[in-house]
């Protein structure tokens, strides 16, 4: 049978369907706002009252004008409203709406087309996989709520439906956050005090040293987003920490919490969650009648899902007590739909009745809802086959999801074979105790939090507590070891960080078992620091060590232990003396234990510790020893790891070839290894050696080169999809384009490592940036400004023991100096620097440090030519030396200047073509085109 459908513009809307149709798709939107546009349209052309609206679409319930603006923002928004002179609905003040396109009526009679398939979202609100009963009014009065208070929590028992209601106000507000939707559950959490932590990992933030709370916030600073914060109860406290300081610092984020009590934090405005509406009244009701009421629709939906069950009038009693005698909880009347099939309506109806009655004295209590719903559990659980039971009480030992694999390891035994428990698991997902998520590239179960409380209770009372808590750990230890080397090809699902944390919390317990724990931690440390969980690694490799006993120290869980200890210390603290001695401890280890492989990548580690730390020379020696000790190992990933490690440090010593040599060679060794991995406790060797190969490039002479390098890299980091990654590309690739002479890049680059070093409050990398931009300052003609701000990041890193970036900023310093006329200061620092870098091993900079000089010494008052010449042949000998042709042009240019202005332009000629005529490339580029400049006046 045809419907009357109205046309407008593109699109078609069928009243009788509950249809909008766009050039034939189906477009998604809500019931309310979909009744608005259908009282508009019907009659288009009047002014349709804000009174009239909310009378049509909210009949029975009393609603603010909050509501029906967001219901009509959300219409036009829909429509295209506004976009591309398109005009549907226009607002009275004062009156209400009116449609103002124009609209003819035809006869709609083909079948609705499938809905779109919708974009990704950004963000990770999880999905609903049901539809959502019951919940318009409160969604709707949620997202009222939500539009106009930046605090919102959701409170409830357990059970009630929080999270759905969470997930589904989360949806219809999903086009209005332009950083996204994110969802933050801390069921599985335990220590309250790593919740600022847990916040940041589910937003993607990296993990930094400092406080995880004051990051957080900064970080939040630019956002416009909505996080949600789910299960608040346990951790109510803290969450309320990360909601105010989260909120203050960040105009534009609103938060949305679910909890079983207020968290009490400023600004919070609270939402009670009511039960589904359950007729109250003794008059009997027809089927039709009875499914007005959202716990009947609820649970006639859950039934019919199972075995088809159809609600008719002789079932109505029935199910109206079911409906009163669970109190219309929405996951007590899932638990019960789900038992249709087995015991029919009436047994159902029975023993529920029965339980119930066992239990009327707890509804005194703080909570009468939950003792209500623990009588459906436990009513629930006794209908159970004892091997189901078994399997659900044993499952109560994961912290959130767990594979089936871990699931038949850890829950099977010799009664209860790993077949079995994937079949058990199997049913009781059917039976709603189990769910299953598919969404990811493996699937994963988990039980509610509701019913894994109850489960953890019979285990506990089973006595199996403590068996099953070390098969559990046991068996997260096993899966550590099993894929060490596949964290990249197969990284480790959150969930599997959750099960490990409370496998961690467990061995580490009272009664729980240090020698698990020791191995455990040893084997998880690794995963913290390339998951950039520093503070975790830091917390648990420490832990683990103070329980280690003399049977076990020296051995290789000591090794690992230390390894991760000194790494965790130098990102959060700095090269200090922790660090130190955590890494030799472990590189003493690996020595007295013949470990080679684990010596080669210790000794890197000492080296990028002094390197980090401004001793070069240092940090050569443990670089030398690492490619010493990789060539008595026949292993591909050993030489690449030795060899990135020194030609990183032969490009600071100043040997420019050599370290080419070793950076190629390090691709070439890496490319035949088994290993696809490119991380060492953290670091990334692949971003660190194309950097290094970047500037190595520029220093012997290929500029084009250097830029496309370092622009590769950049895209690399991106694409790897690590923040700290991209950090380090950023707070290397300004100084890359300053050298070739790009302003504009280099500008460009630098706002970028500000902005992401913000918005992961990654302090060392500002105090780069910051020098980056009295450079560009001072080369922009800015000196005073460039000045202050080279001071200031100086200091800063000087705090952070972040020595490797002075000589660099020191030599922009000095050129700031000299251009606000404080020669002294300049002559000073530039022979200060000149001496630091003949002392700590950096050449890498002799030959622009003794350049530099030789233009201070021609800048003052009293100019020193001869003494300047001296500074320029020292430097072009530094230069040829090195292979650094970039550097030896500069200072060509300079020295064929003093000549030319001396009256030796043949000199000057003799100097300056030979050298310029080994450039092939980048001949736009500033040094060269200064040098040919130069050379046209000479002729």
């Amino acid at each position: 049978m045809a419907d009357e459908t109205y046309v407008f513009g593109s699109f078609q809307l069928v009243p009788a369907q509950r249809l909008l149709l766009n050039g034939g798709g189906s477009l998604r939107l809500g019931s309310r706002a979909l009744e608005i546009l259908i009282t508009l349209v019907e009659r288009a052309g009047e002014t349709v009252s804000k009174d009239q609206l909310i009378g049509r679409v909210w009949p029975d319930t009393v609603v603010d004008e909050g509501a029906l603006r967001v219901h009509v923002a959300a219409v036009r928004k829909a429509l295209g409203d506004g976009r591309e002179g398109n005009r549907f609905i226009v607002s009275d003040p004062g009156r209400g709406y009116s449609f103002v396109a124009p609209v003819t009526r035809e006869r709609w009679q083909q079948a609705p087309a499938p809905p779109p398939e919708q974009p990704a979202r950004s963000g990770n609100l999880p999905v609903l996989l049901t539809r959502v009963v019951g919940r318009d009014e409160v969604i709707e009065t949620a997202v009222s709520r939500c539009s106009q208070h930046r605090l919102v929590t959701i409170v409830g028992p357990g059970g009630i439906g929080k999270t759905t209601v969470a997930i589904a106000t989360a949806e219809q507000m999903s086009a209005s956050f332009a950083d996204g939707i994110w969802f933050v559950g801390f069921a599985t959490l335990v220590d309250a005090a790593l919740v600022p932590a847990a916040v940041g990992a589910a937003l993607e933030m990296p993990s930094t040293r400092g406080d995880p709370l004051t990051t957080l916030a900064a970080w939040s600073r630019d956002k416009h987003m909505l996080i949600i914060l789910d299960c608040c109860e346990h951790v109510a406290g803290a969450a309320a920490a990360v909601a105010e300081a989260v909120l203050r610092a960040a105009p534009r984020v609103r938060i949305l919490a679910t909890s079983r009590e207020p968290l009490r934090a400023e600004g919070e405005w609270l939402l009670r969650l009511p039960s589904l509406r359950v007729p109250s009244g003794a008059a009997p009701l027809s089927a039709p009648e009875a499914l007005a009421y959202s716990a009947v629709q609820l649970f006639n939906e859950r039934a019919a899902a199972i075995d088809g069950f159809v609600l008719g009038d002789a079932h109505v009693p029935d199910v109206l007590a079911i409906c009163r005698g669970l109190d219309g909880m929405p996951l007590a009347l899932e638990l019960a739909a789900v038992q249709v099939d087995a015991l029919g309506i009436r047994g159902l109806a029975q023993g529920l009745t029965h339980r119930f009655d066992l239990l009327t004295q707890g509804r005194r209590t703080a909570l009468p809802r939950q003792q209500t719903l623990r009588a459906t559990m436990e009513w629930s659980y006794d209908l159970l086959p004892n091997f189901e039971k078994v399997v659900l009480r044993r499952l109560a030992v994961f912290r959130g999801g767990f594979t089936m694999e871990a699931a038949g390891s850890v829950v099977g035994d010799e009664d209860i074979r790993n077949f079995e428990v994937i079949e058990i698991i199997a049913n009781l997902s059917q039976k709603s105790l189990v769910v299953t998520d598919i969404s990811g590239e493996f699937t994963y179960h988990y039980m509610l939090d509701t019913t894994r409380a109850y489960a953890f209770e019979k285990l506990t009372e089973s006595g199996e507590f403590q068996e099953f808590s070390r098969r559990h750990a046991e068996y997260y230890r096993r899966l550590l070891e099993r894929i060490e080397d596949e964290w990249e090809t197969r990284p480790i699902h959150l969930a599997d960080v959750d099960n490990i944390r409370a496998a961690l919390e467990w061995c580490f317990g009272v009664n729980g078992d240090l020698e698990i724990a020791v191995r455990l931690a040893a084997a998880v440390a690794p995963v913290f620091l390339v998951l950039s969980l520093v503070p975790e690694c830091h917390r648990w490799s420490e832990r683990a060590l103070t329980a280690l006993v003399d049977a076990t120290r020296g051995g290789s869980e000591e090794m690992h232990l230390q390894a991760s200890l000194g790494v965790s210390s130098m990102q959060m603290y700095g090269q200090g003396d922790a660090a130190r001695v955590a890494l030799n401890r472990s590189l003493a280890i690996a020595e007295a234990r013949g470990d080679a492989l684990n010596k080669v990548g210790l000794l890197g580690m000492l080296s990028m510790f002094h390197t980090r730390d401004g001793d070069f020379k240092t940090a050569l020696h443990y670089a030398k020893l690492s490619r010493a000790v990789a060539g008595t190992v026949e292993d591909p990933a050993a030489m690449a790891l030795a060899h990135s490690t020194l030609g990183r440090s032969l490009h600071f010593m100043g040997d420019h070839s050599g370290a080419r040599a070793e950076l190629e060679a390090s691709f070439q060794h890496q490319s035949r290894s088994r290993l696809t991995g490119e991380t060492y406790l953290g670091l990334d060797r692949h971003i660190l050696d194309s950097l290094g190969l970047a500037r190595t490039l520029w220093l012997q002479g290929h500029p084009a080169q250097s830029a496309e390098c370092t622009r590769q890299t950049i895209k690399d980091a991106e694409r790897r999809n690590r923040p700290a990654s991209l950090a380090v590309a950023l707070s290397w690739a300004p100084g890359i384009f300053l050298w070739i002479g790009d302003l504009r890049s280099a500008e460009e680059h630098t706002d970028w490592l500000i902005s992401h070093a913000e918005s992961h409050s990654l302090g060392p990398y500002l105090a780069v940036a910051r020098g980056y931009k009295g450079a560009l300052a001072i080369r922009q003609g800015d000196a005073r400004g460039g000045v202050e701000s080279l001071q200031a990041c100086l200091q800063q890193l000087r705090t952070m023991r972040y020595e490797m970036r002075y000589t660099e900023f020191k030599l922009s310093l000095v050129q700031g100096l000299v251009g606000i006329g404080q020669f002294g200061e300049g002559m000073t620092l530039v022979d200060e620097t000149i001496r630091l870098v003949e002392a700590n091993g950096e050449l890498l900079y002799m030959p622009e440090a003794l350049r530099v000089k030789g233009s201070v010494l021609l800048s003052m008052p009293q100019r020193r030519a001869h003494d300047a010449q001296m500074c320029f042949t020292q430097s072009l000998d530094w230069s040829r030396r090195q292979d650094a042709r970039s550097w030896e042009l500069r200072t060509a240019v300079d020295l064929a200047a003093l000549w030319a202005a001396q009256g030796q332009p043949e000199s000057a000629r003799a100097l300056l073509s030979p050298i310029l005529e080994q450039f092939v490339e980048g001949l736009d580029t500033a040094d060269l085109k200064a040098a040919e400049h130069l050379l046209a006046t000479l002729q």
